[in-house]
Protein backbone atom coordinates (compact mmCIF):
# COMPACT_ATOMS: atom_id res chain seq x y z
CA UNK A 1 0.00 0.00 0.00
CA UNK A 2 1.65 3.23 -1.15
CA UNK A 3 -1.37 5.55 -1.04
CA UNK A 4 -3.92 6.43 1.64
CA UNK A 5 -7.03 8.55 1.14
CA UNK A 6 -8.19 10.34 4.28
CA UNK A 7 -11.87 11.17 4.60
CA UNK A 8 -12.61 14.35 6.53
CA UNK A 9 -15.26 16.96 7.13
CA UNK A 10 -14.62 20.32 5.50
CA UNK A 11 -14.47 22.70 8.45
CA UNK A 12 -11.23 24.52 9.23
CA UNK A 13 -10.77 22.49 12.40
CA UNK A 14 -11.51 19.16 10.68
CA UNK A 15 -9.06 20.02 7.91
CA UNK A 16 -6.41 20.97 10.47
CA UNK A 17 -6.89 17.56 12.10
CA UNK A 18 -6.79 15.66 8.79
CA UNK A 19 -3.70 17.53 7.60
CA UNK A 20 -2.00 16.85 10.92
CA UNK A 21 -2.56 13.11 10.44
CA UNK A 22 -1.46 13.38 6.80
CA UNK A 23 1.84 14.96 7.88
CA UNK A 24 2.42 12.33 10.56
CA UNK A 25 1.74 9.49 8.13
CA UNK A 26 4.06 10.90 5.47
CA UNK A 27 6.77 11.53 8.04
CA UNK A 28 6.60 7.97 9.40
CA UNK A 29 6.03 6.15 6.09
CA UNK A 30 8.48 7.85 3.72
CA UNK A 31 7.11 6.18 0.57
CA UNK A 32 3.44 6.77 1.37
CA UNK A 33 1.31 9.26 -0.57
CA UNK A 34 -1.63 10.70 1.37
CA UNK A 35 -4.62 12.56 -0.06
CA UNK A 36 -7.64 14.23 1.55
CA UNK A 37 -11.25 13.74 0.49
CA UNK A 38 -13.81 16.13 1.96
CA UNK A 39 -17.25 14.82 2.90
CA UNK A 40 -20.26 16.73 4.19
CA UNK A 41 -22.00 14.91 7.06
CA UNK A 42 -25.56 15.18 8.39
CA UNK A 43 -24.26 17.23 11.31
CA UNK A 44 -22.73 19.71 8.84
CA UNK A 45 -25.86 20.01 6.69
CA UNK A 46 -28.53 20.60 9.35
CA UNK A 47 -27.52 23.79 11.16
CA UNK A 48 -30.85 25.23 12.31
CA UNK A 49 -31.64 22.52 14.88
CA UNK A 50 -29.83 21.69 18.15
CA UNK A 51 -27.65 18.57 17.79
CA UNK A 52 -29.55 16.70 20.49
CA UNK A 53 -32.75 17.02 18.44
CA UNK A 54 -31.46 15.51 15.18
CA UNK A 55 -30.16 12.24 16.59
CA UNK A 56 -27.24 11.52 18.85
CA UNK A 57 -25.41 8.78 16.94
CA UNK A 58 -23.18 9.24 13.94
CA UNK A 59 -24.11 12.84 13.14
CA UNK A 60 -20.54 13.57 12.10
CA UNK A 61 -19.39 10.06 11.19
CA UNK A 62 -22.08 8.13 9.25
CA UNK A 63 -21.23 9.35 5.75
CA UNK A 64 -17.52 8.83 6.37
CA UNK A 65 -18.21 5.27 7.56
CA UNK A 66 -20.23 4.52 4.43
CA UNK A 67 -17.29 5.64 2.30
CA UNK A 68 -14.90 3.49 4.34
CA UNK A 69 -17.07 0.43 3.74
CA UNK A 70 -17.34 1.25 0.03
CA UNK A 71 -13.56 1.57 -0.26
CA UNK A 72 -13.75 5.21 -1.40
CA UNK A 73 -11.52 6.30 1.49
CA UNK A 74 -8.99 4.33 3.56
CA UNK A 75 -9.22 6.13 6.90
CA UNK A 76 -11.46 8.75 8.49
CA UNK A 77 -10.14 11.33 10.95
CA UNK A 78 -12.62 12.30 13.66
CA UNK A 79 -12.68 14.33 16.84
CA UNK A 80 -12.94 11.33 19.15
CA UNK A 81 -15.72 12.99 21.17
CA UNK A 82 -17.95 12.73 18.05
CA UNK A 83 -17.34 9.01 17.54
CA UNK A 84 -20.20 6.74 18.76
CA UNK A 85 -19.25 3.98 21.20
CA UNK A 86 -20.70 1.30 18.89
CA UNK A 87 -19.19 0.74 15.43
CA UNK A 88 -20.60 -0.51 12.16
CA UNK A 89 -19.50 -4.12 11.67
CA UNK A 90 -16.04 -4.30 10.15
CA UNK A 91 -14.99 -0.83 11.25
CA UNK A 92 -13.10 0.35 14.31
CA UNK A 93 -10.44 2.69 15.62
CA UNK A 94 -6.98 2.04 14.25
CA UNK A 95 -5.49 4.71 16.48
CA UNK A 96 -6.26 7.20 19.23
CA UNK A 97 -3.82 10.10 19.21
CA UNK A 98 -2.14 12.05 22.00
CA UNK A 99 -4.58 14.45 23.62
CA UNK A 100 -4.52 18.22 23.50
CA UNK A 101 -5.90 20.23 26.45
CA UNK A 102 -9.09 18.37 27.45
CA UNK A 103 -10.87 21.35 29.03
CA UNK A 104 -13.77 23.42 27.74
CA UNK A 105 -13.15 27.13 27.40
CA UNK A 106 -15.04 30.41 27.82
CA UNK A 107 -14.67 32.88 24.93
CA UNK A 108 -15.87 36.48 24.88
CA UNK A 109 -15.03 39.83 23.34
CA UNK A 110 -16.68 41.79 26.17
CA UNK A 111 -16.43 39.81 29.40
CA UNK A 112 -13.36 38.41 31.14
CA UNK A 113 -14.96 35.31 32.67
CA UNK A 114 -18.13 33.28 33.15
CA UNK A 115 -18.49 34.85 36.61
CA UNK A 116 -18.36 38.37 35.14
CA UNK A 117 -21.29 37.81 32.76
CA UNK A 118 -24.35 39.89 33.71
CA UNK A 119 -27.65 38.24 34.60
CA UNK A 120 -29.46 37.03 31.47
CA UNK A 121 -26.30 37.05 29.32
CA UNK A 122 -26.53 34.86 26.22
CA UNK A 123 -24.12 31.92 26.20
CA UNK A 124 -23.80 29.86 23.02
CA UNK A 125 -22.98 26.15 22.90
CA UNK A 126 -24.05 23.03 21.02
CA UNK A 127 -23.75 20.83 24.10
CA UNK A 128 -26.38 19.84 26.69
CA UNK A 129 -23.45 18.67 28.84
CA UNK A 130 -22.08 22.21 28.95
CA UNK A 131 -25.55 23.71 29.46
CA UNK A 132 -26.12 21.41 32.46
CA UNK A 133 -22.89 22.43 34.14
CA UNK A 134 -23.31 26.15 33.43
CA UNK A 135 -26.88 26.13 34.77
CA UNK A 136 -25.73 24.31 37.91
CA UNK A 137 -23.25 27.12 38.51
CA UNK A 138 -25.31 30.09 37.24
CA UNK A 139 -28.96 29.49 36.48
CA UNK A 140 -29.43 33.19 35.68
CA UNK A 141 -27.61 32.86 32.35
CA UNK A 142 -29.41 32.20 29.05
CA UNK A 143 -27.81 29.18 27.34
CA UNK A 144 -28.73 29.06 23.64
CA UNK A 145 -28.01 26.63 20.81
CA UNK A 146 -25.06 27.67 18.68
CA UNK A 147 -24.46 25.56 15.55
CA UNK A 148 -21.95 25.89 12.73
CA UNK A 149 -18.19 25.61 12.39
CA UNK A 150 -15.78 27.51 14.61
CA UNK A 151 -15.55 30.49 12.24
CA UNK A 152 -19.36 30.82 12.15
CA UNK A 153 -19.55 30.69 15.93
CA UNK A 154 -16.84 33.34 16.30
CA UNK A 155 -18.62 35.59 13.81
CA UNK A 156 -21.87 35.36 15.77
CA UNK A 157 -19.97 36.12 18.98
CA UNK A 158 -18.24 39.14 17.41
CA UNK A 159 -21.52 40.46 15.97
CA UNK A 160 -23.08 40.40 19.44
CA UNK A 161 -25.59 37.55 19.00
CA UNK A 162 -23.94 35.99 22.06
CA UNK A 163 -22.14 37.50 25.03
CA UNK A 164 -19.94 34.43 25.31
CA UNK A 165 -19.53 31.01 23.72
CA UNK A 166 -18.08 27.74 24.97
CA UNK A 167 -15.63 25.76 22.82
CA UNK A 168 -13.20 22.92 23.42
CA UNK A 169 -9.81 24.31 24.40
CA UNK A 170 -8.20 21.77 22.04
CA UNK A 171 -9.81 23.50 19.06
CA UNK A 172 -8.89 26.92 20.44
CA UNK A 173 -5.24 25.82 20.61
CA UNK A 174 -5.15 24.05 17.25
CA UNK A 175 -6.59 27.06 15.43
CA UNK A 176 -4.62 29.60 17.48
CA UNK A 177 -7.78 31.54 18.39
CA UNK A 178 -6.01 33.45 21.17
CA UNK A 179 -4.96 36.00 18.56
CA UNK A 180 -8.61 36.60 17.55
CA UNK A 181 -10.63 36.61 20.78
CA UNK A 182 -9.88 38.98 23.67
CA UNK A 183 -10.90 36.75 26.56
CA UNK A 184 -10.33 32.97 26.56
CA UNK A 185 -10.57 31.22 29.93
CA UNK A 186 -10.32 27.42 30.38
CA UNK A 187 -13.15 26.13 32.59
CA UNK A 188 -11.54 23.87 35.19
CA UNK A 189 -14.88 23.18 36.93
CA UNK A 190 -16.46 21.70 33.80
CA UNK A 191 -16.06 17.96 33.14
CA UNK A 192 -15.45 17.44 29.40
CA UNK A 193 -17.01 15.01 26.93
CA UNK A 194 -15.70 11.48 26.48
CA UNK A 195 -12.69 11.45 24.20
CA UNK A 196 -12.37 15.23 24.14
CA UNK A 197 -9.05 16.57 22.73
CA UNK A 198 -8.02 13.25 21.10
CA UNK A 199 -8.36 12.29 17.45
CA UNK A 200 -9.84 8.93 16.47
CA UNK A 201 -8.57 7.29 13.27
CA UNK A 202 -11.29 4.99 11.94
CA UNK A 203 -10.73 2.34 9.28
CA UNK A 204 -11.61 -1.20 8.24
CA UNK A 205 -10.34 -3.62 10.86
CA UNK A 206 -8.90 -6.03 8.29
CA UNK A 207 -7.25 -3.37 6.12
CA UNK A 208 -3.64 -2.47 5.41
CA UNK A 209 -4.49 1.07 6.53
CA UNK A 210 -5.29 -0.29 10.02
CA UNK A 211 -1.66 -1.41 10.31
CA UNK A 212 -0.30 1.79 8.79
CA UNK A 213 -1.90 4.06 11.42
CA UNK A 214 -1.02 1.95 14.48
CA UNK A 215 2.07 4.05 15.28
CA UNK A 216 -0.22 7.02 16.01
CA UNK A 217 -1.62 5.32 19.13
CA UNK A 218 -0.79 7.10 22.38
CA UNK A 219 -0.93 4.76 25.39
CA UNK A 220 -1.98 7.47 27.86
CA UNK A 221 -4.78 8.69 25.59
CA UNK A 222 -5.81 5.12 24.76
CA UNK A 223 -6.23 4.21 28.45
CA UNK A 224 -8.03 7.45 29.31
CA UNK A 225 -10.45 7.60 26.39
CA UNK A 226 -11.21 3.87 26.42
CA UNK A 227 -12.20 4.20 30.08
CA UNK A 228 -14.42 7.20 29.25
CA UNK A 229 -16.04 5.44 26.29
CA UNK A 230 -16.83 2.34 28.39
CA UNK A 231 -18.48 4.60 30.97
CA UNK A 232 -20.78 6.10 28.31
CA UNK A 233 -21.34 2.73 26.60
CA UNK A 234 -22.46 1.12 29.87
CA UNK A 235 -24.91 3.98 30.45
CA UNK A 236 -26.14 3.57 26.85
CA UNK A 237 -25.61 7.28 26.35
CA UNK A 238 -24.78 8.89 23.00
CA UNK A 239 -22.55 11.77 21.97
CA UNK A 240 -25.30 14.39 22.47
CA UNK A 241 -26.65 13.56 25.94
CA UNK A 242 -25.61 15.53 29.06
CA UNK A 243 -22.74 13.31 30.22
CA UNK A 244 -19.31 14.56 31.18
CA UNK A 245 -16.54 12.06 31.86
CA UNK A 246 -12.80 12.52 32.15
CA UNK A 247 -10.03 10.04 32.97
CA UNK A 248 -6.43 11.01 33.72
CA UNK A 249 -3.73 8.31 33.63
CA UNK A 250 -0.50 9.09 35.49
CA UNK A 251 2.06 6.86 37.26
CA UNK A 252 -0.01 3.72 36.58
CA UNK A 253 -3.01 5.32 38.32
CA UNK A 254 -6.26 6.17 36.57
CA UNK A 255 -8.36 8.97 38.07
CA UNK A 256 -11.90 9.04 36.69
CA UNK A 257 -14.57 11.67 37.31
CA UNK A 258 -18.00 11.94 35.76
CA UNK A 259 -21.20 13.97 35.82
CA UNK A 260 -24.65 13.64 34.26
CA UNK A 261 -28.01 15.25 34.80
CA UNK A 262 -30.77 17.43 33.42
CA UNK A 263 -29.80 20.39 31.23
CA UNK A 264 -31.34 22.85 33.72
CA UNK A 265 -28.81 21.72 36.34
CA UNK A 266 -31.56 20.91 38.85
CA UNK A 267 -30.88 17.17 39.00
CA UNK A 268 -27.25 16.04 38.80
CA UNK A 269 -25.22 12.94 39.65
CA UNK A 270 -21.47 13.40 40.13
CA UNK A 271 -18.81 10.97 41.35
CA UNK A 272 -15.20 9.84 40.91
CA UNK A 273 -12.98 6.76 41.22
CA UNK A 274 -9.22 6.18 41.34
CA UNK A 275 -7.36 2.92 40.86
CA UNK A 276 -3.91 1.58 40.00
CA UNK A 277 -4.12 -0.11 36.60
CA UNK A 278 -1.68 -1.90 34.31
CA UNK A 279 -3.70 -2.80 31.22
CA UNK A 280 -6.22 -1.44 28.74
CA UNK A 281 -8.83 -3.89 29.99
CA UNK A 282 -8.42 -2.60 33.56
CA UNK A 283 -8.92 0.94 32.25
CA UNK A 284 -12.16 -0.12 30.53
CA UNK A 285 -13.30 -1.98 33.65
CA UNK A 286 -12.97 1.17 35.76
CA UNK A 287 -15.33 2.99 33.39
CA UNK A 288 -17.87 0.18 33.73
CA UNK A 289 -17.61 0.16 37.54
CA UNK A 290 -18.31 3.90 37.83
CA UNK A 291 -21.15 3.69 35.30
CA UNK A 292 -22.78 0.87 37.25
CA UNK A 293 -22.60 3.03 40.37
CA UNK A 294 -24.37 5.83 38.48
CA UNK A 295 -27.04 3.41 37.24
CA UNK A 296 -27.79 2.34 40.82
CA UNK A 297 -28.36 6.02 41.63
CA UNK A 298 -30.96 6.39 38.83
CA UNK A 299 -28.75 7.62 35.98
CA UNK A 300 -30.73 5.99 33.17
CA UNK A 301 -34.00 7.56 34.31
CA UNK A 302 -32.34 10.99 34.40
CA UNK A 303 -30.85 10.51 30.92
CA UNK A 304 -34.22 9.45 29.49
CA UNK A 305 -35.75 12.64 30.89
CA UNK A 306 -32.86 14.71 29.54
CA UNK A 307 -33.34 13.36 26.01
CA UNK A 308 -36.82 14.90 25.92
CA UNK A 309 -35.45 18.33 26.78
CA UNK A 310 -36.08 21.39 24.60
CA UNK A 311 -32.65 23.03 24.29
CA UNK A 312 -33.97 26.58 24.21
CA UNK A 313 -36.29 26.04 27.19
CA UNK A 314 -33.60 24.69 29.49
CA UNK A 315 -34.82 26.31 32.70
Amino acid sequence: MNKIIIGTRGSILALWQANHIKEELEKYHKDLKVELKIIKTKGDKILDVPLAKIGGKGLFTKELEEMLLAGEIDIAVHSLKDVPVEFVEGLGLGAITKREDVRDSFLSYKYKSLEELPKGAKVGTTSLRRVMQINALREDLDCLSLRGNVQTRLRKLKEGEFDAIILAQAGVNRLNLAKEVYHIIPLDFMIPAMGQAALGIECKLDSEAYKKVAFLNDTKALFETSCEREFVKTLEGGCQVPIGVNAVYENNKLNLRAILGLPNGKKILKDHLSKKIHSLQEAKDLGVILAQSFIKQGAKIILQEAQQWDFNSNK
